[in-house]
């Protein structure tokens, strides 16, 4: 008995989990060509509220971020985040974690 109530107990945390999860959004931008790109890139999303796991893939030209439960990135947003730091905003891909 012990062991079923261990598990259900797991099972609603994994649960809960997979409901906060938040949303992964994937940018392709134009003019990403060195570390220090990436670097500027990462500084300006740290800034934005919700943001974690920023990856920068400067051969793809592919910006990586995934935000928190209820937080968003909107086009608009992004096209001025990447014009305000010397590049050019393409796309948005958006998926749930």
């Amino acid at each position: 008995m012990k062991k079923k109530i261990i598990a259900g107990l797991f099972g609603l945390l994994l649960m809960q989990a997979a409901f906060a999860a938040g949303t992964h959004y994937e940018m392709r931008v134009d003019g990403l060509a060195c570390p220090f790109c990436a670097y500027g890139i990462e500084k300006k999303l740290k800034a934005v509220d919700g943001v974690s796991d920023i990856k920068v893939d400067l051969n793809k030209g592919l910006v990586s971020v995934n935000m928190a439960e209820g937080k968003e990135l909107s086009e608009e947003q992004m096209k001025k985040l990447f014009k305000d730091a010397g590049f050019t905003y393409r796309s948005m891909k958006k998926s749930p974690l």
